[in-house]
């Protein structure tokens, strides 16, 4: 993958896996070229697979955005952030990261659930 550009330029990824905190949920925005949307697919496919292998993983969804506009989410729920820190920092998952095209640009950030009183639990 060519580039990770933060949701949060003052607070990477690498900044927020440092910190300890349990039921987090990753947010990854993927935007690139339409021409390299199969060649996105398939690793992206292969980097799902090798998640899901590891301790700690709940599920996944990927997300295409409608219209036009190649642009996907994937949502990601892990069981703590030292399992996502461990699967993250592997080198299997590392080295996964050349298959992505040259385009593809991804935002990651990881997310805890909120209770908002008569609307949501945390």
């Amino acid at each position: 993958m060519s580039l990770m550009r933060p949701m949060d330029p003052a607070f990477p990824i690498d900044r927020q896996i440092a910190l300890d905190a349990s039921a987090i949920v990753l947010i990854n925005l993927f935007t690139l070229d339409k021409a390299d949307e199969q060649a996105f697919l398939e690793a992206w496919q292969a980097d799902a697979a090798f998640m899901k292998r590891q301790p700690g993983f709940i599920s996944t969804q990927l997300h295409r955005a409608i219209g036009e506009s190649p642009a996907y989410l994937n949502y990601a729920v892990w069981e703590s952030t030292a399992d996502f820190r461990a699967a993250f920092s592997h080198p299997e998952f590392r080295a996964k990261l050349s298959s992505y095209p040259s385009s593809a640009v991804a935002s990651p950030h990881l997310f805890q659930k909120v209770a908002v009183p008569g609307i949501c639990v945390a």
